[in-house]
């Protein structure tokens, strides 16, 4: 089996240091609700962890909750609410969602707040080293104590330190210093130190953990390309100086982001699809062969359009999967094992889901083939159900949400009301009736080119569970799951 190596730059071979192998995955940050972007990186170190099982390996997984930062200190400031509140919120939203979309549980799931004296341990133990100082009750890491300092993201010191300055109210040595402790500010959360009141910085959490739950030297560290610099670059830096061990990752593995258009899908930039909006309007499976589809290093670029074409595939396994087994048995056999060795092939060459999943459809056609000449294709369904439950795949039917038929017909009342117009004589209680006259209506409203109009009649469809996606072919509906 080869990986990526992020720090290397190439394949490896891929050697764990016992037949445990630890993994440790940047977790979320609970201040919104999780988009595709996360599902992304969760889906695909999901199916790592799968993988190795199915190899053989144990494997030992932990992933963070970081409750406490910035972000969630600003968003809590803002609606008025504490900031344990607002994490509390979103990580329950965020388990979720993980639920949803068929994400195993990690083997550890520690949250950062519950860490503060393994941090304070690891700061006062850079500074007993020489690695870090106090300033003014922050605490900062000296970036040029460390020589290799940017091995992971490939820069150099120079070319990190362009256009860098040191902010008002920062007593650092050099700008290149990372805090590792933040002085207690008003409306903030604060804890007890050495150095007074205050909280961790970002990068010391998730070594604090990683060392914590996995020891000096893992096996895999995860996470999004966004995290090289400054996050993991950081963590190297500060977890190979308090320990004096290296490596402190022997394999970093990095999966590339999800695009709107050109840009990064982000919280940030306000271009996301949330996770419960996704699982809103496609299957998990179809939104994990959407993220499978394409290697995990590679951007993934978001469109309606690639995505109903995920859920047709998505489709056509589950048929294939779930037929009953019929047609005459006989010594003429699919050939799974080439399936299989395909399948193996394609995942020990740096995960690629993309070619695990084209095997995937392959046998399935070959299923379909073969049961259309009347043949008996048992041992084959067995396998297809057995390689894509690697990749996470369920194979099952989602139940569609009750349709609410008097909530609809109070909407299309409050339709036709607000335009002006004579109600249809629809019968009330014919709910796919009373769905398609608002669909035409809203196609007659577009092609006026009368756009609010037109998505007051969606956003209503919407208010009573039904989702509209434009096609090349036209509309299509279906309810919300």
């Amino acid at each position: 089996m080869k990986v990526f190596n992020t720090l290397s730059g190439k394949k490896e071979e891929f050697k764990p240091q016992s037949d445990e192998v630890k993994m440790y995955v940047c977790g979320v940050t609970p201040y919104d609700d999780a988009h595709l972007g996360h599902a992304m990186s969760y889906i695909i170190f999901d199916v790592i962890r799968r993988y190795l099982r199915y190899r053989g390996y144990r494997v030992k997984y932990v992933q963070n909750v970081t409750d406490i930062d910035d972000k969630i200190i600003d968003r809590a400031n803002k609606l008025g609410i504490p900031p344990r509140e607002l994490a509390e919120k979103f990580t329950h939203r965020y388990f979720e969602d993980m639920q949803a979309l068929g994400i195993a549980e990690p083997d550890v799931t520690p949250y950062a707040t519950d860490e503060i004296p393994k941090i304070i341990e690891i700061v006062q133990g850079l500074i007993d080293r020489g690695f870090a100082y106090e300033a003014q009750g922050s605490v900062y890491f000296r970036v040029r104590n460390v020589p290799d300092y940017g091995k992971l993201s490939h820069r150099s010191l120079n070319s990190m330190k362009a256009g860098m300055r040191i902010e008002a109210g920062e007593e650092k040595e050099d700008p290149m210093d990372f805090v590792l402790w933040k002085a207690s500010k008003p409306r903030e959360p604060a804890w007890g130190s050495p150095w007074g009141k205050g909280r961790p910085g970002w990068h010391i959490e998730c070594s604090a953990m990683s060392l914590k739950y996995l020891g000096n030297t893992l096996d895999i560290h995860g996470g999004g390309q966004d995290l090289i610099f400054p996050h993991h670059e950081n963590e190297i830096a500060q977890s190979e100086s308090f320990t004096g061990i290296k490596p402190f990752v022997h394999y970093w593995l990095h999966n590339g982001m999800v695009q709107m258009g050109e840009e990064k899908m982000s919280k940030s930039l306000g271009n996301l699809i949330t996770i419960k909006e996704a699982v809103d309007k496609y299957s998990p499976d179809a939104i994990r062969i959407f993220v499978l589809s394409s290697h995990y290093r590679s951007p993934l670029t978001y469109s309606e359009e690639i995505l109903e074409a995920a859920e047709r595939g998505a489709g056509r396994l589950r048929q294939t999967a779930n037929n009953p087994a019929v047609g005459e048995k006989t010594d003429k056999k699919i050939d799974t094992e080439q399936y299989r060795k395909r399948f193996i092939r394609a995942m020990d060459d740096d995960f690629n889901t993309a070619q695990a999943v084209a095997a995937l459809f392959d046998l399935a056609r070959d299923i379909n083939r073969f049961e259309s000449e009347g043949l008996e294709a048992g041992e084959a369904r067995e396998a297809l159900v057995e390689l894509g439950g690697v990749l996470g795949l369920t194979f099952k039917e989602r139940e569609e949400a009750p349709l609410d038929i008097e909530a609809l017909a109070q909407n299309s009342a409050i339709v036709y009301q607000t335009l002006g117009l004579p109600m249809p004589a629809v019968a009330t209680d014919a709910g796919d009736d009373i769905i398609k006259d608002l669909i035409n209506l809203r196609e007659k409203k577009r092609k006026e080119k009368k756009w609010a109009e037109a998505d007051m009649v969606r956003d209503k469809l919407a208010d009573s569970g039904i989702i509209v996606t434009d096609t090349s072919a036209g509309p299509r509906w279906k309810r919300k799951r």
